[in-house]
């Protein structure tokens, strides 16, 4: 991993998050803050994720037209202080149809009192 920019492999990374793999968003956006100074343990957890990833090839979204019925759900979590580097809290949110993700965000909030 020496060889390679902490930029681009998180680049790479964000790339199938975005395309087809809802599942490392939250790891992901937890790495991407560390994009200007990464240390030792944010390579750790970008190699833990390339693992991830070459262990689970066969996990992804899919869209199957005869599957596809009227089945729209939407979910909503949030933590409070959960960030425990500036305790903010992530609020996110999941829609899926027919049981396939189909748009989710998680965003950061600095806690109330703290702005």
């Amino acid at each position: 991993m020496s060889n390679v920019s902490y930029l681009r492999a998180v680049g790479s990374i964000i790339y199938a998050m975005v395309c087809t793999r809802p599942d490392i968003s939250h790891v992901v956006s937890v790495v991407s803050r560390y994009m200007a100074y990464p240390g030792k343990e944010h390579w750790e957890a970008v190699k833990w994720i390339l693992r991830y990833l070459k262990g689970t090839t066969d996990v992804g979204l899919i869209f199957d037209r005869a599957k596809i019925s009227d089945s729209l759900a939407g979910y909503v979590d949030s933590d409070f202080a959960g960030d425990l580097d500036k305790r903010r809290s992530l609020i996110g949110y999941l829609f899926t149809l027919s049981g396939s993700a189909i748009s989710w965000k998680a965003t950061l909030f600095p806690v109330a009192g703290d702005e």
